[in-house]
């Protein structure tokens, strides 16, 4: 399984895309009621292997029509929290 992530301002952000309702029972996915979305921002991997990270869910009114919609929205919401955090604080606090 490949992670594919975006190194934005020197933080890594992975969208989190789930199905907006869980499968019924003999299902494999439900993906005709949409997706929910949530990001996970993190620094950077270093040598010792010590990072840290936290996720925000998206708050969307309604489910994202498609994975792709979900995906998008994430990353721009990260790179919104990214550039808006205040100077004297951090995302991880």
């Amino acid at each position: 399984m490949t992670v594919d992530f975006r190194l934005y301002r020197g933080l890594e952000i992975y969208p989190l895309v789930f199905s907006h309702r869980p499968a019924v029972s003999g299902r494999a996915h439900n993906y005709d009621d949409g997706f929910d979305a949530a990001v996970r921002i993190q620094e950077p991997g270093v040598a010792d292997g010590v990072t840290r990270s936290r996720v925000f869910r998206l708050d969307a009114r309604e489910p994202f029509r498609n994975a792709g919609d979900a995906r998008r929205a994430s990353t721009a919401y990260a790179e919104t929290m990214i550039d808006t955090c205040a100077k004297d604080r951090t995302l991880f606090d």
